[in-house]
């Protein structure tokens, strides 16, 4: 039993008996709940954030600049994050989507560049790049499978689907590993496929077409491309997803809201129940569940430009999960 639980379980039996309270318990309590920081603070003051992923065994999660590339890493119980990686390095001049895996690897979306890297987050080690090699691209937001460990990159201007995963010689290595066009999810003018989900039983990526506010489902094993019945609702300008068992949160950025829909069992049906959103929200793009709470990256791209100012610091919202 963790120290935490011990304590509501005394106050409880403390309570059901008439007695008071002792200060310590008391204390106990409210310190634990009040542990974790409700926004968490970017250096900078021309960040943009865009991605965030977070690491379980150790608290840590970690941020990108859409501006130069920079990736912050922070801890859930600290309220400022600090420079892992410097942007510009590795020729990571923007960044976007993320996922940290199991063996502590970050890979991160490249934006504009067509970029992909692999990370070491123990050292910042660089432990692979790929690139697509094309000029109308925007590598958007990246996704892990829980079966074989294989990261899948979306591209929101060019119908492609990318996948970076070990080798028969056990290298990590690209390819383009499914073509859009002629499929249900057809490129429109604008930004397409962007956020990215896998499910649990590792059969199936779920994406949404910021665009046209579409769900697709994709097989994995037979590379089949269906679209998620949503009973009318658009979910447009879907941006970062998650996915928990069948529950499918939706960040959709202009409109500041998470949006909850559960899913049917073979997720290709889905039912929008809940709209959340937060005074701290400034343009959120996406968002990574850490210990019973969503971090919520608040990129502010509605304040960015000629003219425009951006409202310092750049933060990340912590709130609870709806």
């Amino acid at each position: 039993m963790s120290k935490f639980r011990a304590v509501l379980v005394f106050m409880a039996l403390v309570l059901a008996l008439g007695l008071a309270v002792p200060a310590w318990a008391s204390s106990a309590s409210s310190t634990s709940s009040a542990a974790r920081p409700s926004q968490y603070i970017l250096p900078g003051d021309t960040v943009f954030p865009e991605g965030v992923a977070y690491q379980r065994k150790n608290g840590n999660f970690y941020v990108s600049s859409t501006t130069d590339g920079t990736i912050y890493r922070g801890n859930i119980r600290d309220e400022t994050a600090s420079v892992f990686l410097p942007g510009g390095a590795d020729g990571r001049t923007s960044a976007t989507g993320m996922k940290v895996d199991g063996k502590g690897r970050l890979f991160i979306s490249g934006a504009g560049t067509g970029k992909m890297f692999v990370y070491d987050t123990a050292n910042g080690a660089l432990l692979g790049s790929f690139s697509n090699n094309l000029s109308n691209t925007f590598i958007n937001d990246v996704i892990i499978t829980p079966k074989d460990g294989a990261a899948y990159f979306t591209d929101s201007l060019s119908p492609f689907l990318y996948k970076v995963a070990k080798n028969a010689q056990g290298q990590l290595a690209f390819s383009v590993w499914l073509d859009f066009t002629g499929t249900a999810a057809s490129y429109q003018p604008g930004f397409n496929i962007n956020g990215i989900a896998a499910s649990e039983n590792g059969k199936y990526l779920i994406v949404v077409q910021s665009n046209t506010g579409k769900l697709f489902r994709i097989d994995i094993r037979t590379k089949t491309v269906t679209q998620i019945d949503l009973g009318g609702q658009a979910l447009t300008n879907g941006d970062g997803i998650l996915l928990r068992g069948h529950a499918l949160y939706v960040v959709r950025n202009q409109q500041e809201l998470i949006v909850k829909v559960r899913m049917s069992d073979n997720f290709l049906r889905g039912r929008v129940i809940s709209s959340t959103t937060d005074p701290s929200f400034a343009f959120p793009t996406t968002i990574a569940a850490a210990q019973g709470r969503f971090l919520v990256v608040n990129s502010q791209f509605d304040k960015r430009g000629p003219g425009l100012t951006p409202e310092l610091p750049f933060t990340v919202s912590s709130v609870h999960i709806p």
